[in-house]
């Protein structure tokens, strides 16, 4: 497969895999982006890409940004369609003052198939064994 990626800024760096074989593609950002404590910001990368039909683009938080900057990606689903900047959305989760800076990496993206499904709306629901069993359904421990 391939992902085709447009850079919409001429100092937009195209995402990239870290490692051969990585799932994920990193995104940098453009600019540099300072997040206040506890605060939420947009991250532009300059890129847009062009996601194949039936598949989507899912962001995740970089494990070294979350773990050394606290920073938590929010949302994050891409559909095939759109071809606009990619911006990502991060906050902040803790209490002192972030700087992300121009050409970091700032999140990545998993690329995977999905089925679209129909909705069709019913009065009843097959049951199952845990029903309507919410958090803590199987236990405590």
């Amino acid at each position: 497969m391939q992902l085709k990626a447009k850079k919409l800024n001429k100092d937009a760096k195209l995402p990239t895999h870290g490692h051969p074989g990585d799932a994920s593609i990193d995104f940098y950002s453009i600019d540099k982006v300072v997040f206040p404590p506890f605060g939420q910001q947009r991250v532009p990368t300059g890129v847009a890409v062009e996601i194949p039909e039936g598949h989507v683009g899912l962001i995740w938080d970089k494990s070294s940004i979350s773990f050394n900057f606290g920073l938590k990606v929010m949302g994050g689903v891409i559909d095939a369609g759109f071809r606009g900047e990619l911006v990502m959305n991060l906050f902040n989760t803790r209490n002192e003052e972030v700087v992300l800076e121009k050409g970091q990496k700032v999140a990545q993206m998993l690329i995977q198939k999905f089925e679209h499904c129909d909705i069709l709306e019913v009065d009843e629901l097959s049951e199952t064994v845990r029903g309507e069993g919410r958090e803590g359904s199987t236990g405590l421990f």
